[in-house]
């Protein structure tokens, strides 16, 4: 007689397979493959809660390969979490909280939005960090309330990806050792078999990574799957990979091993075979004997006790370490402590200015004390990017506690990896590499934006202004770029003092990750005694200065280009025409300002406006209007001295006042007679 347990692997597998069935969409062959994978973990591994799926020293588990989904949504409908059989049955259906991959935020249970492929193991990595961290920070003699594990699932071809090799090797130097990885080696591609481009000794791989690697001969051996994740728990300074030899759509008489598994439904008539091959009910769908369904909820009970016991020690935990347990329960629940904000810098104007990479070094620092889940670093460019934490040690493999992180020169693995950190609450991660290299960054950018989660993305070096370093170096089509990923506010401050506003503004911000756009090049500090404060830099966009009455004229720019509309402006006044100047640092924060406001800065009938920035144009047709004209970058720079190739480029103060003369004399108004 055919036990309980591979009763309901089964039962996931035929499931698996109805739900892309009835979709008539999907991957019903890795997750049939990896049923008995699921199976151990949720049955006797992790440590989870359905009834409050986001209690803090839960496991988290990380379905990398992301379209093996129905197996991931299938265990947490067994288990009870909010997901029914409807829902499973509504798989990959407009509005259905069981999308075609796992969504952040849509279905509880779901830890990360996954899908392409590498990013959702570079996310457990930063999941592992957040962990150690607190961890360290907050775990005490006889309360360890911060040991949980991260466990992941990883596909073929989340090792190939580019982005899991940066992350892994940091994981092994870092000796994460709360990682638990099970990799799904079932030689099988949407092309046809692994061999035709991959044949690399994975296990070697990750031992040079410093892993701990395990292999399982046979993945429908529950025993001994089990037995290499308890040798894998018992790893306390290696990350684990535990390479598990699959079958793609295991239990189909004519698929198993085959591509056309992966990514289309088995069929209809094959179905059939799969359900009598596992002795069930042909003619039926979506069947989940009584026996199963127990089976799996008495096994969520372990967590739910796992849950309460964990509550009655953070009860003690607070009156013996009360401060601690209030600095935690603040940051967790996504505040700030009062008076973050006091006695930030400010700079005064001067006759050197100040790059902005500069000035948000001294904000950085000037807050870290006050902000201690603070946690961030570089690309292998802290001296560049002034991003390091002065007075704090770094995070390494001998402290864990350390602020200031040195990621290498992985900025993809970097982008991934501060999404798992910002998925982990209380922390709040910041990265920093040059303006031209977050095109290395952009999946984790993208996926930071459809999670709606907070990482900080700094980026300096922001123009051609950077100079010397030439075409390769010098971003032009960067900007508009994270401009148009919807969620993300990209700010580039016209000062140090906007720069200071910058942080404050990201550090409150939720809804989105924030990118912080910065000079090399020493740019002038604007008065605020004389021109408006840098303060309402919340709003987006705000005028700098003004003239008496209505403008002829309204000049915009953003970051360094902001001092020569100021000088431009001096000059139009001189020849009696009223120009207004704008600081826009910011278009998603002005466009989310009410109407009102919008009629304030920009009056509809003023349709004169130039607006000058050193990056492509795309984007200010919406601010200028049909009348209104861009100084922008629509080339590639050169390798020149900042000075003279901004010069060269038109950003200079005449180019600005002879392109804004020659916008007051197109489109006059036409009289005509009544």
């Amino acid at each position: 007689m055919e036990s309980i347990e591979q009763t309901a692997i089964n039962t996931v597998r035929v499931l698996c397979a109805d739900a892309v069935q009835k979709a008539n969409s999907g991957h019903p062959g890795t997750p049939m493959g990896l049923a008995p994978v699921g199976h151990v973990l949720w049955s006797r591994i992790m440590h989870y809660n359905p009834q409050n799926p986001d209690w803090a020293n839960r496991d988290r588990f990380v379905l990398s390969c992301g379209h093996a989904c129905m197996l991931q949504y299938s265990f947490l409908y067994l288990t009870g979490y909010a997901l029914s059989m409807d829902d499973i049955k509504n798989f990959r259906q407009l509005h259905s909280i069981t999308a075609g991959h796992p969504e952040y935020g849509l279905c509880p249970g779901i830890e990360v939005t996954t899908g392409p492929l590498g990013q959702g193991f570079a996310n457990g990595i930063g999941m592992a960090i957040a962990q150690q961290f607190l961890a360290s920070r907050y775990n005490k003699p006889g309360f360890e309330l911060f040991d949980y594990s991260i466990y992941a699932i990883c596909s073929d071809g989340d090792i190939m990806e580019g982005v899991a090799s940066e992350a892994a090797s940091m994981a092994g130097h870092l000796q994460l050792g709360q990682l638990i990885y099970l990799y799904d080696d079932n030689h099988i591609t949407i092309e046809g078999a692994t061999s035709l481009a991959f044949n690399e000794d994975v296990g070697e791989r990750f031992r040079a990574y410093g892993w701990h690697v395990q292999s399982v001969a046979d993945g429908n051996d529950i025993e001994a799957i089990a037995t290499a994740i308890e040798n894998a728990k018992k790893e306390k300074h290696r990350p684990s990979l535990i390479r598990v030899r699959t079958h793609i759509a295991f239990g189909s008489p004519n698929k198993v091993d085959t591509a056309s598994a992966h990514g289309s439904p088995l069929g209809e008539d094959e179905l059939k075979l799969v359900k009598e091959n596992f002795g069930f009910d042909a003619g039926k769908s979506f069947a989940v004997a009584d026996d199963v369904l127990a089976f799996y909820r008495e096994k969520r009970k372990a967590g739910i006790q796992k849950e309460k016991d964990w509550q009655a020690l953070y009860q003690k935990y607070k009156t013996q370490y009360p401060a601690e347990a209030a600095e935690y329960e603040l940051f967790s629940n996504g505040k700030l402590p009062g008076g973050w904000d006091n006695d930030l810098p400010v700079f005064k104007p001067g006759e050197k200015g100040i790059a902005t990479r500069k000035a948000s070094g001294k904000m950085l620092n000037a807050i870290a004390a006050r902000l201690p889940l603070l946690i961030g670093g570089s690309a292998d460019l802290a001296p560049s990017t002034d991003t390091n934490l002065d007075g704090f040690h770094s995070f390494s493999s001998d402290n864990h506690g350390g602020r200031n992180f040195h990621f290498g020169i992985r900025e993809h693995a970097m982008g991934a990896v501060l999404n798992g950190m910002a998925l982990t609450k209380g922390i709040i991660p910041y990265g920093a590499t040059f303006l031209i290299f977050s095109d290395y960054m952009r999946p984790p950018v993208r996926l930071a934006a459809i999670m709606k989660i907070r990482p900080i993305f700094v980026y300096t070096h922001d123009s051609i202004g950077l100079g010397e370093d030439g075409t390769t170096h010098q971003p032009v089509e960067q900007l508009i770029g994270l401009r148009s990923v919807p969620n993300v506010m990209v700010i580039r401050p016209a000062d140090a003092n906007e720069t200071v506003q910058a942080w404050r503004v990201a550090l409150q911000h939720t809804g989105g990750p924030v990118a912080i756009i910065l000079t090399r090049q020493e740019i002038p500090v604007i008065d605020q005694n004389k021109y408006a404060k840098a303060s309402a830099l919340e709003k987006g966009a705000y005028i700098l200065s003004d003239c008496a009455g209505e403008p002829q004229l309204i000049l915009m720019g953003t970051g360094s280009e902001v001092h020569l509309l100021l000088e431009a402006r001096e000059k139009l006044q001189q020849e009696s025409i009223g120009t207004r100047v704008v600081s826009f640092p910011c278009w998603e924060l002005f466009d989310k300002q009410d109407e009102a406001y919008k009629q304030k800065i920009f009056p509809v009938h003023v349709r004169k406006r130039l607006a000058v920035e050193a990056g492509s144009p795309i984007g200010w047709s919406k601010y200028v209007t049909d009348e209104g004209s861009v100084i922008g970058v629509t080339r590639f720079g050169e390798s020149a001295p900042g000075k003279e190739i901004m010069k060269e480029y038109g950003f200079s103060v005449n180019n600005v006042v002879t392109k804004a003369k020659a916008l007051l004399q197109q489109h006059k108004l036409v009289q005509h007679p009544n």
